[in-house]
Order: C-alpha cells, then sequence, then structure tokens
C-alpha cells in the first residue's frame, strides 16, 4: 500500500510549500492563467476554461485549509510532480471528456509561463506532459424524430408575431444545424432571400454559408411580422401582449422558447442543440458525405461532427426489439 507521502493528494498540497512566490506578486499582465484566457477568441470559451482552471487550483488545495482559485494559483511555479498530481485527481472525479478539456487549459497556461519569461522551456515541457484521459463516455443529447419536429411547428400558432418567430426559430436550428449561440448572433442582414441562404458566424469567428432551403417561407413570414420594428437582429423578443420589442434575443431565451414549445407539444425534453445533432444525423443518413456535413456544421474536426451522429442508437434500437419474449 502507498505511503500518505506518495499519493497523488499528498503531491497536491506541497504547491503552498513556502518556497512558492505568491501570484499576487505579478502584475496582471504578467499573470500566465490571465494572459491565456485573453488569447481565447470567444466569451463562452473564457467561461469554459476559466472554470477548468478554477476547478485544477481546486484540485492543488484539496489537502489544504485554505482553498485556491485560479487567480491564486502560482501557475509559473508547477511542476511535473505538481501537474501528474492534478491529472490523477481530475480522472478520480470527472468524465474523460472534461478532463482533457482541463488538461488542455492547464498546458495553455504553462506555455504562456514560458512565453513570458517565468518558466524554464525544460520545466514547462515536462509539466506539460500529461497523458490524455482515455475513455469513452455516451454521447450526449439526442436526435429528434421526424414527427418532434413537426410537433413542436404545430405548436407554434403563426398567426401571432410570436408564433411566427418560434416556426423560424425551430426551422433554422432544425434546417441549418445552427448552434443557439449563433441563432441569436444573425443579424436580417445575414439573410439573403435570393438564395434563401444565411452568413453564420460560428465558433472562432469562422463564417459559413447555410442554405435555409423550404425553410425561407418561414422566415419570409417571420421578417414581415418584425417589420415595424427597426433592429439589426434577425431574432428579437416578442412580449405577452404579442408586441416585437427592440433588442437582440438571448441563447438563455432560445432555450427557455424550446422547453416551452416541447410542453406544449408533448414532446420529450431536449435542448436547442439536439436539432443541431439532428441536423447533423439526418444528412448523414440520406447520404451526404461526411466532409460535406462537417462543412455545413461549421466543425473543425470531422471526429467532432462523428461524435453528433445518433445513426447507430436508431440500429442499435431496432436489434434489441428483435430480442422479444413473446
Amino acid at each position: 500500500m502507498p505511503t500518505d507521502e506518495t499519493t497523488p493528494s499528498a503531491a497536491l498540497c506541497r504547491i503552498e510549500a513556502a518556497e512558492l512566490v505568491p501570484v499576487e506578486q505579478l502584475r496582471r499582465d504578467r499573470q500566465p492563467h490571465l494572459v491565456y484566457l485573453a488569447s481565447l477568441t470567444t466569451e463562452k470559451g473564457r467561461r469554459s476554461m476559466r472554470g477548468a482552471l478554477d476547478a485544477i487550483a481546486a484540485e492543488l488545495s484539496a489537502e489544504s485549509e485554505r482553498e485556491l482559485d485560479a487567480d491564486a494559483v502560482p501557475w509559473h511555479q508547477l511542476r511535473y510532480q505538481h501537474t501528474q498530481a492534478v491529472r490523477a485527481g481530475l480522472v478520480a472525479r470527472y468524465a474523460p471528456a472534461t478532463v482533457n478539456r482541463m488538461l488542455a487549459a492547464l498546458r495553455g497556461t504553462l506555455r504562456e509561463a514560458r512565453r513570458l519569461g517565468l518558466m524554464s522551456a525544460e520545466d514547462c515541457a515536462a509539466a506539460c506532459d500529461l497523458k490524455a484521459a482515455r475513455g469513452e463516455s455516451l454521447p450526449k443529447g439526442r436526435a429528434l424524430r421526424k414527427t418532434e419536429v413537426l410537433a413542436l411547428l404545430g405548436a407554434c400558432d403563426a398567426r401571432t408575431r410570436a408564433g411566427a418567430r418560434n416556426v423560424a426559430m425551430v426551422t433554422l436550428l432544425y434546417g441549418c444545424g445552427l448552434r443557439r449561440a449563433e441563432a441569436v448572433a444573425l443579424d436580417g442582414a445575414h439573410y439573403d432571400a435570393g438564395d434563401a441562404s444565411l452568413k453564420v458566424s460560428g465558433k472562432g469567428g469562422k463564417e459559413r454559408k447555410a442554405f435555409v432551403g423550404r425553410g425561407a417561407a418561414a422566415v419570409n413570414a417571420w421578417l414581415e411580422a418584425r417589420a415595424h420594428v427597426e433592429h439589426a437582429a434577425l431574432f428579437l423578443p416578442v412580449d405577452r401582449f404579442d408586441r416585437v420589442q427592440a433588442r437582440r434575443l438571448t441563447d438563455q431565451a432560445v432555450f427557455d422558447i424550446m422547453r416551452r414549445l416541447a410542453l406544449a407539444a408533448g414532446v420529450e425534453h431536449f435542448s436547442p442543440h439536439d436539432a443541431r445533432r439532428t441536423f447533423i444525423t439526418e444528412l448523414l443518413d440520406r447520404g451526404a458525405d461526411l466532409i460535406t456535413v462537417q462543412r455545413m456544421a461549421g466543425h473543425a474536426q470531422v471526429t467532432t461532427t462523428q461524435r453528433y451522429d445518433r445513426r447507430g442508437e436508431d440500429v442499435q434500437r431496432r436489434a434489441a426489439e428483435l430480442l422479444r419474449l413473446d
């Protein structure tokens, strides 16, 4: 049995040894984690990786009386034994994909420490030499059935402005595979009625062209319903008196709208991102090649697109139904 001195938790607490320089002695523009976070291109990415660094800080102080957050950790003084102990602690608590995201934040911060001259290249390379967490968890979310999509559309009263907006929203989330953040970032000027297409700004500022196809009628109906309100955004809030508000819809509002539609339509719980999973699954199921679907979804890696494919679930479900007891 290992002694307390050799367990990961014992190694974790060494980060608070007296010889370590408090991070507060560094100017903000010299603090590696702040430089790393500033290098990320989206606010969502910064929030996500800040959370990852806070979780790592909690691991580093797990055996200490003082709980650290990312701002209190002397990142430039982490060494191989610290980062290996962090990895061990994270693997014990989180799913592999989450661990690997956290380790990416840790490596990014340490590399900024090297670039700032706070850490030698040798120490940085050793501290960053962390094996990826292995394992495979069940994929998140689900693909919606065609009947469910039709039920959601049927729950929208297209005679109202709110209903017209919701039809257009469901149509674009499902028919173009939009992330909800992409949907609320759309301006009316991003829609080209001539070829029924959208200019979508995705993650990392990458733009792509999305074709609306048969959904153009729904988009046109919403544009007509909100024509009297001057605002750049495509999707706007509608109050309980069916009055369009001159401000941009939030991504949380999209989530809430989809939840209400699901309740009204009797559709099993789903997230707006499940419409994106449905978009990818149906394209692949109908014979679109993987590279084309990757581009249509705006994924940087084809492996990301593959993780959205839910066709295997239907195959397994049909196979399971062959095992009948009657």
